[in-house]
């Protein structure tokens, strides 16, 4: 009898849990990051601290968290007929999904700066759109999606004073229906075909006039779109060839006289992150549309929807820096080896040091960008130039850095973060995605040579900003002195340098903002490495002296 109860308590013993991190959840993610924080005071939108306070505590809850999992775990699903055999091209997405959207819909993350524009206006926008997307980034797609298309819709006043109410109603309705019978309305996008990719001007989709033609008159669209993004929206952004050339139009799901519109859902992707949200190969059979803008003006005209959409894709990217971070840096508190834990051990140190200080480089500078955007929205011709330039030198630079810096952080949970429940793949999946979205790499670079080119003003614009750091940091001022020198080079070579003139000019403009805004360890630390050459080829190689502690302090959460 004595040996059966020895050998119970020897395997009750097996089954106890003991060095492991508890999950970070019913924390406050606002709250726990500093940096953003800071940038959101300093960026001009103090006013807007109660309200991503407030937010931050939803997005942290375990009830919200949960939700986001659900929503990868219970994927959207395409019907493309009913019971009766009917056409119906509707997407069914679990639960989970419509509480996400109901989150961002009702604190205004697709319609803020356009409901109360003022100061700080996208800077307050930015910070709580990053506060949901650590929950569930998926659902950023339709957000940023309808906060883009506004100022699209503004070109042709007709169709804004028609749909724009509704893309800035606070009601997520998620029913399928006509829009003018919903409470609130979304909008997506169908750029891409599948010969042409970035390319649209290789775009064969047509458009022909029903009543004469021209801006805001009626159009049947017939083509097939390779990429739909979140096609159970309302509507979508759409680009045809005219007579004239490419032009933009919005399409509604529904038409005027309450019909389904001739949009087939020919399949979902089966893609490799974002997975929570859909996106559809559709063919359109003579679908009912308006155009916005000037005939043949269709890339001039829907610009503005692409810069807002490159603004989301760095602040996504910042935010997947951030949701890495404080999951290694929770894992690393909790967890001990060989006598100590983690955070305390040297060379762990070093890494979660540097993942902290890409992570705070990142969102102080997608922070500044959403501020050029403000300035921009206020008449400010010198925040009009640096835009110019800013906005593809960040999409470029914090996308393409996404994924290393997502693997690292995983790396430091080690085998736990190899495993679904932990998140950790799934941030590593969704991190190529904003490189990808609205321009690849090359576009991007590409972009930021012809705006070199055609408005030289917006070099001298994106430099200023840039050398308002100088005088205070010798490293800075060589590095920005060299990068100067190396732009003009070999005409000959321009486009081959592309990525490394890019990459450089990204870098010195983070380095400028933490000497001017950032903690003096970050500063240090970034500036050393990343400035002077004084750091590896992989996260963790900083040199000695850094401040560690500091760093890491600075970005622990607290659960």
């Amino acid at each position: 009898m004595a040996t059966v109860e020895r050998v119970e308590r020897q395997s009750a013993r097996t089954h106890e849990v003991f060095n492991q991190p508890p999950p970070l959840e019913d924390y406050n993610p606002f709250d726990a990051d500093r940096p953003l924080a800071e940038a959101l005071r300093r960026e001009g939108a103090e006013w807007a601290e109660g309200q991503a306070r407030e937010l931050g505590a939803i997005c942290g809850s375990r009830q919200t968290i949960r939700w986001g999992f659900e929503a990868n775990e219970r994927l959207p699903e395409l019907r493309t007929h009913d019971r009766y055999g009917n056409r119906i091209d509707e997407v069914e997405y679990d639960a989970s999904w419509h509480e996400l959207m109901r989150i961002g819909v009702g604190h205004g993350l697709h319609a803020m700066p356009w409901r109360e524009p003022g100061p700080g206006a996208h800077v307050a926008r930015a910070a709580m759109f990053m506060l949901l997307a650590q929950a569930e980034s998926g659902v950023g797609c339709p957000i940023s999606m309808t906060y883009s298309v506004i100022p699209v819709l503004r070109k042709q006043p007709q169709l804004a004073e028609e749909w724009e109410d509704r893309f800035l109603s606070l009601d997520y309705d998620k029913r399928s229906m006509p829009a003018d019978r919903k409470s609130g309305a979304l909008c997506g996008m169908a750029l891409t075909e599948k010969q042409g990719g970035s390319d649209v001007q290789a775009n064969t989709t047509t458009a022909t006039p029903l009543n004469g033609g021209g801006p805001g008159a009626e159009y049947e669209i017939v083509g097939h779109k390779w990429f739909c993004s979140a096609p159970m929206c309302d509507a979508s952004l759409v680009l045809a060839r005219t007579d004239s050339g490419i032009s933009c139009f919005l399409m509604p799901r529904w038409t005027p006289d309450g019909e389904r519109n001739r949009f087939q859902i020919q399949q979902l992707k089966d893609k490799l992150g974002n997975r929570s949200n859909a996106s559809g190969e559709v063919e359109l059979h003579g679908a009912w549309a308006r155009m916005v803008g000037e005939e043949g003006r269709g890339v001039p005209t829907i610009i503005e929807m692409v810069n807002h959409t490159r603004l989301d894709c760095a602040i996504g990217a910042a935010t997947g820096y951030r949701a890495g971070v404080v999951q290694a840096l929770n894992h690393t508190a909790h967890r001990s080896a060989f006598g100590k834990e983690l955070i305390d051990q040297p060379l762990m140190r070093n890494v979660l040091a540097d993942l902290c200080v890409e992570s705070e480089a990142a969102t102080v500078a997608a922070m500044r960008l959403a501020r050029a955007y403000d300035e921009v929205a206020a008449g400010d011709e010198q925040a009009t130039e640096f835009r110019r330039l800013s906005n593809a030198v960040l999409k470029y630079w914090l996308c393409k850095r996404a994924p290393s810096h997502a693997v690292e952080c995983l790396e430091c949970l080690g085998g736990n973060g190899y495993v679904e429940d932990s998140g950790m793949p799934r941030l590593y999946r969704e991190a190529p995605l904003a490189s990808i979205w609205e321009g690849s790499g090359n576009v991007q670079c590409l972009d930021v040579l012809r705006a070199m080119v055609k408005n030289p003003t917006s070099v001298e614009a994106f430099f200023a900003e840039v050398l308002e750091g100088a005088g205070a940091e010798p490293r800075l001022d060589a590095y920005v002195a060299s990068l100067r020198d190396e732009i003009p080079g070999d005409v000959e070579t321009i486009q081959s340098r592309a990525r490394r003139i890019v990459e450089r000019m990204a870098v010195a403009l983070q380095a400028s903002l933490l000497v001017r805004y950032g903690d003096p360890a970050v500063a240090d630390a970034f500036c050393a490495s990343r400035l002077s050459g004084d750091w590896g080829q992989a996260f963790g190689t900083l040199p000695p002296g850094t401040d560690f502690g500091t760093i890491i302090e600075r970005h622990r959460p607290s659960s």
